[in-house]
Formats: C-alpha cells, structure tokens, sequence
C-alpha cells in the first residue's frame, strides 16, 4: 500500500487512548491534589469570599466580570486562584458556561489539576451546570499531539466541579452527559487533525471496527470488490486516480427495546482532497483539504455516544471514504459515472466530488426507509464564502426536520443558518449526455450541490449540513480549538437524542 513507503510507525494508532482521558470529579470540598482554582465573579460586583479580594481590587486590574474574562492571582502557597468572568444574571445561558469554562481552561493551561467553584453565579439547572462546565473544559484543552513526541503541551488529568452537597447527584449526572460528548467530539477532531497518509480510508475502517465493541455499534466496512458489487459508481469513480482503496464504513446503532424511529446518517469521507484532475491550486486551503472527511468524522464521533446516552432512536451511518487524487487513471471532465440505483452523471468538475460519493450513499440509505436523512459534508467553499467560519449552512426538504436541527445547533452552540433549496436553480445541473451533471453553474454552488443530494434521497425527510467554513478555527476561540473543531459531532447527538419523526 502507498502508506507503506510514507514511514508510518508500525504502531501508530489515528485516535489516542481513551485510558488517558481526564478524571471528572463533583464535590463539595477541594481535593488536595488541586493546582488552580477558578470562582465564578458576576459583573454585578459579587466577589467569592474564598477568593480572598475585592471587587474593587478586580477592577483595578482590569477585571470586570465580564462573560469569558479571566484574571490570574498569584499567591505565595496553595492553588493559584483564577478569577472568572460570567457576566450578569440576565445574559446568563447554558452557552455561556460553556465559554466561560472554556475561558477557565485556557486560563489555566499551565495545569493537569483543575477545579471550578461557580458559587451561586449561575442559576440554571444542576444537570445543565455539570454538562456546560465539563464540555466547556474538556473541548478547550483538546490538542493533537500524536505527531509532536517534543511537545509542551500539558494533558489535562482532572476536573473537579465544586458544588452544592444537595445537587451533587445531578451535577454529577450533567458532567457524565459532557464527558460523553465531548469525546466523541474530540475523538471527530482526531480524525480530522490526522494527516492524509496516517489517516487513509482503509485506516478509517480500521478506526471503526475498533471502537464498535467499545460504544455498542454494529459496524461493516466494505471494500472495492464489495463498491463494485453495490453499483457505487460514484465512489468508485473519484476514487479511480487514487493508488489507496476506497473504503465505505457502515455503523448501525440499535436501541434496547423497540426503537421509537429509525434515523439514517451520511458523511463525505474524502480523506484528502487534491480535487483530481481539476486540481487545487497550492493554497492554505489546499493544506486544509486533510480535512475534507470531516463530515464522516462527526458522524463517527456521534455515534459514539448514542449507546451511553440511551438514545432510543436506531441510527444506521454510512461513512464514504477515499480520497480524491490526480492520475492516469483519474475520472476525466466528460466521463459519466453510473450511481447506485441506475442514476447517471456527468463529471464537469472533478473537484465537485463529495456530492458524488453521497449519492451512493443516499440511495443506500433510501433503500433501508428511515424516517429521515441527515448528512455531513465539508460540501462546498461556497457555504464558507456566504456564512463564514462560525456558522454552516442547512437545507432540507422537510421543514419540521430543519427545525429540529436547528434547535440541535443553537443547544450545542454550533450554529447553522438555513439556505433554501431553491428548485428554480435545479436545470442548472442538467446534462446532454447522463441524466444530471455533478456542476451547475459558477454561483449558488451550496443551493446546486444541496438540489444534487436531493435527487437521491427519494422524498424521504433529508436535512443536509454543508460544514466546509465550519471544519476548522484558526486559532483558539473558546471552545473551539485550533485545528479541527469536530463541528456537528454535538449537534447531531442533541438531534438525535430529541429526535422525533416528522411523517
């Protein structure tokens, strides 16, 4: 295999150890152990005794307890004590903790041992205190290191939220629910952080069988023979120039009991994305483009958490993973490739290749009747250009479905922002030589790629996330690390946690 001449050690894994995951702790005393401290100050002046100042004092230094604000104060013996901003009781949200821990995890950066004493600060539900305070840290001390043996990054071994003796059990219950999703949204990041030639889509298969056991999932991985005998023409096709096989990856979660619906997931695995014959020009989205199986990721990541969440729903995934490379024996401009179920297309764009290997899928997906379809797909740059880095794009052909998705993104604190699925535009794809295009014209490329999709969904509840602006930060911002953000893995265990069939 070409991985083979690339020099990866024999015993490199794509996803760290769970072994090591940071210890979780809910108490109403300080353990011993203890580094740093962070207390809760609102911007209406109310200081934590135990804090040892003033106000005032804060003030002075710059402090005002705003959402997010942090201030270190040194101390001669003990833990270091870190001020906290949270703002006023009226702006005070569940998102708001979130950040807040965030901002104390940042702050703190320099310490394995950690623990956050909110006070009285937050009036919000117990369960929803040990959730926010736990994703909040966990997601904003994530970092990839597997590729750094020389790093001075410091793990995070523990988190002990200080509360209440009477709200013990259901801050600890919160934090449980936090632990859960923040490591399927790491574990998401990890996939996506890994370079394209550590992480092939014959590795992502491997990932997969590896953690069914682990997370109650059935999990199949199909190979090129068995692409063939499925009429996948569309993975097959982008993957022709590629010297890695394609791989598609089948998780299945099954409820106890009689599960309530039946939920069909897709996510665009391209493992790197050199847009084939219509090649990247060399450019920091280029480099990004290991990033391109972001939206299978999430999808990994989530389902996950469905087992430990008592999700009651059946989730059936399908992961379409290769990656998209120039060579002899690439998919050409002209070339029509036969999709599963008979459709055919003709390539104008051998860089629109996502949409190509998310048909198959679809189809398969079409042929099981769920009661809707929800896809990821790092789908197109025009989703980036419209929204920006922050915000995704939705589509879909059942509101009631956009609308549960849609409050998924606002609990989860990962927006997205509905575009329409403007059929008017759909001729733009037509073709003289196959029964559709993969391209229509040079604007609304999200609306066209979205009136692709749905050509195979066959009328079923479909919700379609375009994630490209949203894969990656920059730099640090709250939550959200540098590197991949493992966006949609949290909206869509929200989603499908409370989901609830529209038909």
């Amino acid at each position: 295999m070409a991985i083979d001449s690339r020099l990866i050690p024999a015993d490199f894994t794509p996803v760290p150890s769970l072994d090591h995951a940071p210890k979780i702790i809910v108490s109403s005393t300080l353990p011993d152990d203890v580094e740093v401290v962070g207390f809760a100050v609102g911007s209406d002046g109310k200081v934590p005794s135990a804090l040892g100042t003033t106000f005032d004092a804060l003030n002075r230094a710059g402090f005002a307890g705003t959402p997010g604000q942090t201030l270190v104060l040194p101390r001669t013996e003990g833990p270091v004590f870190i001020a906290v901003g949270v703002g006023s009781d009226p702006a005070q949200t569940a998102t708001s903790l979130r950040d807040a821990a965030a901002a104390f995890a940042r702050a703190a950066a320099r310490y394995s041992a950690l623990a956050l004493d909110l006070g009285e600060a937050f009036a919000l539900e117990p369960s929803v205190v040990g959730q926010m305070v736990t994703e909040g840290t966990l997601l904003a001390r994530y970092r990839f290191t597997e590729l750094k043996p020389t790093t001075t990054d410091i793990p995070l071994a523990s988190l002990t939220i200080v509360s209440e003796p009477g709200t013990i059990e259901q801050v600890t219950a919160g934090a449980a629910t936090g632990e859960v999703t923040s490591r399927a949204a790491n574990l998401a990041r990890d996939l996506a952080n890994n370079p394209p030639g550590h992480l092939t889509a014959t590795r992502m298969g491997t990932v997969g069988l590896d953690i069914a056991d682990d997370y109650g999932l059935k999990v199949e991985v199909f190979d090129k023979k068995q692409l063939i005998e499925l009429g996948c023409g569309g993975l097959l096709g982008v993957n022709a120039g590629s010297a890695e096989e394609p791989r598609m990856i089948k998780m299945v979660y099954t409820p106890e009991g009689t599960p309530t619906s039946h939920v069909a997931l897709v996510g665009k695995g391209i493992m790197y994305d050199a847009g084939g014959i219509s090649l990247k020009p060399s450019d920091s989205m280029h480099l990004l483009m290991k990033m391109d199986m972001a939206g299978a990721a999430a999808i990994m990541g989530a389902m996950t958490a469905l087992k430990a969440l008592g999700v009651t729903s059946k989730v059936s995934a399908w992961l379409m993973c290769t990656d998209n490379m120039p060579s002899g024996t690439a998919m050409g401009l002209g070339d029509v490739l036969t999709m599963r179920g008979g459709k055919t297309v003709e390539i104008k764009n051998t860089d629109a290749e996502g949409r190509l290997v998310m048909a198959d899928a679809l189809v398969l997906a079409t042929e099981e009747h769920p009661d809707a379809i929800v896809d990821v797909a790092t789908l197109t740059g025009s989703a980036l250009q419209t929204l920006g880095t922050r915000v995704a794009a939705v589509f879909g052909n059942d509101q009631a479905l956009v609308d549960q998705a849609i409050a998924a993104s606002q609990a989860t604190d990962e927006p997205i922002w509905q575009l329409p699925l403007e059929h008017r535009y759909r001729p733009q794809l037509n073709s003289a030589y196959a029964d559709m295009s993969n391209m229509g014209g040079p604007f609304n490329v999200a609306i066209t790629a979205a009136l692709f999709l749905n050509e195979f969904v066959d009328g079923i509840p479909w919700a379609h996330l375009d994630i490209a602006g949203t894969m990656q930060s920059d730099t640090d911002d709250s939550w959200r690390t540098a590197g991949a953000t493992g966006f949609a893995t949290r909206l869509l265990i929200e989603l499908l946690t409370n989901f609830t069939p529209t038909k």
